[in-house]
């Protein structure tokens, strides 16, 4: 980098070319972040659960 000020021009030039999201999109990508946490939580709340299940049976078997 032997130009500052010709880096800043580059690196305004690029910003100009991005895209950003439309509020819809970025709406509809924080939805489904929600939802496919909810999903995982409880998918593993289940999993845990079941595996509680088990390992009673397990210890008490055990005895």
């Amino acid at each position: 980098m032997k130009n500052p000020l010709k880096f800043i021009q580059d690196v305004k030039q690029e910003a100009f070319k991005v895209t950003w999201p439309s509020r819809k999109e970025t709406l509809q990508g924080t939805l489904m972040v929600v939802a496919m946490a909810i999903v995982a939580s409880i998918f593993f709340l289940l999993m845990d659960q079941i595996f509680k299940f088990f390992l009673d049976i397990i210890l008490k078997v055990g005895i």
